[in-house]
């Protein structure tokens, strides 16, 4: 796996480089976004606690608040680029939309989630009931069997 700091470098080196020869920042788009996914990469794996059982806490600790600021710090070069470039207003703009964008696919995941849980309850429903029914088919037939019917 590779690592989520390595692809932020990447990410703002290329963005860095593109806004340096001139290009607009729709056409960085997917290094933006890039550098954005790993940035939230870098910040998640600093609050998830870690059992590597050959490093110690305290080397753990520094890896993980070292990169984290490095990401906080190419965050806010490139919202300095983006006000520098597009105004204090496109900055705002964007946050908005990726904190909206964010918030929607957690409930989509959140409906998917829903929806699973409700096909594996029906599926549930459908098989208890089946069961049910074999059961007393199966008692039906042997009292019947019993009384001579069959």
């Amino acid at each position: 796996m590779v690592d989520p700091l390595s692809i932020a470098v990447a990410s703002f080196s290329a963005i860095k480089a593109g806004v340096s020869a001139g290009k607009e920042i729709q056409s960085l788009a997917k290094d933006i976004g890039s550098l954005w996914d790993s940035i939230d990469a870098v910040k998640e794996n600093h609050q998830k606690k870690k059992n590597q059982p050959f490093r110690s806490v305290n080397e753990e600790a520094m890896e993980t608040f070292i990169a984290k600021k490095r990401a906080e710090d190419m965050e806010n070069e490139l919202r300095q680029i983006i006000i520098y470039t597009r105004g204090l207003n496109a900055w705002q703009e964007l946050i908005r939309l990726r904190t909206q964008i964010k918030k929607d696919r957690q409930e989509a995941r959140r409906k998917a989630i829903q929806a699973r849980r409700a096909t594996l309850e029906a599926i549930g429903i459908s098989v208890l009931a089946l069961g049910i029914i074999a059961i007393l088919c199966v008692i039906g037939y042997f009292l019947l069997k019993r009384n001579n019917y069959v």
